[in-house]
């Protein structure tokens, strides 16, 4: 148990700070998932829209230290290549 007056404090920081980088990763990873269904389905044009945000996304993530700066990169480098890949459906 938390005896201290700081460690109190600091706890109540710790849970805080936990919840709102989990809301910052979970956006994140939802943005992800909706861009690799996207390239999935193979619809390059609604994927291209959407490459944008989820490249912020993770910008926005690393500069708040959610993920590291390197992981960003290698996500936002991949997801590119992807998206860049699609060869659209002839439809």
């Amino acid at each position: 148990m938390i005896r201290h007056k700081s460690a109190i404090r600091q706890h109540r920081r710790s849970v805080r700070r936990t919840a709102i980088n989990k809301r910052n990763k979970t956006v994140l990873r939802t943005q992800v998932k909706d861009l690799r269904e996207k390239v999935q389905a193979k619809d390059k044009e609604s994927a291209e829209k959407t490459l944008p945000g989820v490249l912020s996304a993770a910008d926005k993530a690393a500069k708040k230290g959610v993920i590291h700066k390197n992981k960003a990169a290698r996500l936002k480098s991949r997801l590119s290549r992807q998206v860049r890949a699609i060869t659209p459906s002839s439809s």
